[in-house]
């Protein structure tokens, strides 16, 4: 007993030293967790919280009941939104929006940011990075005056020059073939700048002297590029493509909600749009939460799988 005792007291002293030395570190960096502490708050208020009220997919819910009061109605709300005519249409319209976004937003990312890495014209690469990077900055609102300027039917530039060169007319927007193609192309134009930021910054991080000797070894751009400068940014690329995969069933409510009419509702209607119709204009507020519910764990899946097969192939996942 007497051994034990002495253990427990040994333990406690040991300790005791520990919790000092953290809060003398905790009050050295304080100024770190401050600046940490503001995420956190919006993490815990806007993310965290919410997830109490996330109950009323499985309710019929009534505002007049609150989201206690409202009846227990297990999985009718899923079950209505998959019994759906348009689920299938909703699920293939969403699925191709993410999916193109990233196969050509991505790799001209990528590119985009590699060019101004080796672009050796200071003033040159910096009217380029703010050229790419102001289209972020302007709602959807502003981009799509921006299109229907350059795509009118009327009086658009690009109908203009098809006119011109003796073609007819194409109403970009009201067309079921087109406005697919306007969509992936919009969106890569309005973020490919501000995406390749975090590739930039992954490429300041290679090593010169790789580069260097490559030169003295007679190694031209290209090949430059494919030894070294891709091979040295794929865990970068490899955790993008993982997060973004996370989100493949948010295909831009925004983008969309703007740019599409009653006449493309069948290539341009997606799981957002007709959430907002169905749950927010229809009042059925456990439907909208549900399918939110389903978007969120179908995401997480992905995120599972694309981490586990990346760490198979490329031995570089997130997690």
């Amino acid at each position: 007993m007497a051994i034990g005792k002495t253990a427990n007291n040994a333990s406690a002293l040991s300790q005791k030293p520990s919790k000092s030395k953290l809060r003398r570190e905790i009050a050295r960096h304080r100024s770190v967790y401050l600046l940490a502490l503001i995420p956190l708050v919006y993490y815990i208020i806007f993310k965290y919280v919410p997830i109490w009220n996330a109950q009323i997919a499985f309710k019929d819910f009534m505002a007049v009941r609150g989201v206690v009061g409202s009846e227990w109605i297990g999985l009718e709300n899923f079950k209505t939104f998959v019994n759906s005519f348009y689920f299938w249409s909703l699920i293939r319209n969403t699925v191709m929006y993410s999916v193109g976004k990233l196969l050509i937003s991505l790799p001209l990312s990528i590119i985009l940011a590699i060019c101004i890495y080796e672009c050796t014209r200071p003033v040159l690469r910096k009217v380029v990075q703010t050229l790419a990077y102001l289209p972020h900055f302007l709602s959807w609102v502003i981009m799509y005056g921006i299109l229907l300027a350059l795509l009118a039917p009327g009086d658009g530039v690009v109908n203009d020059i098809i006119k011109l060169c003796g073609g007819h007319a194409v109403d970009f927007l009201s067309n079921v073939k087109t406005f697919p193609w306007v969509v992936l192309f919009s969106d890569a134009w309005k973020e490919m700048g501000w995406s390749a930021i975090i590739f930039i910054a992954a490429l300041m991080g290679i090593d010169v002297s790789l580069f260097e000797a490559a030169m003295v070894e007679g190694a031209n751009s290209w090949q430059r590029v494919r030894y070294i400068t891709l091979p040295a940014i794929l865990p970068v690329i490899v955790t993008v493509l993982i997060l973004k995969l996370g989100t493949i069933l948010d295909a831009g409510f925004n983008q969309i909600f703007m740019l599409y009419s009653p006449q493309v509702y069948s290539v341009a209607d997606i799981i957002d749009t007709w959430v907002y119709r169905q749950g927010l204009l229809e009042f059925e507020f456990g439907l909208a939460t549900a399918v939110g519910l389903f978007k969120g764990v179908f995401g997480m899946i992905l995120v599972l799988f694309a981490n586990w097969l990346s760490k198979k192939i490329t031995d570089s996942s997130l997690f």
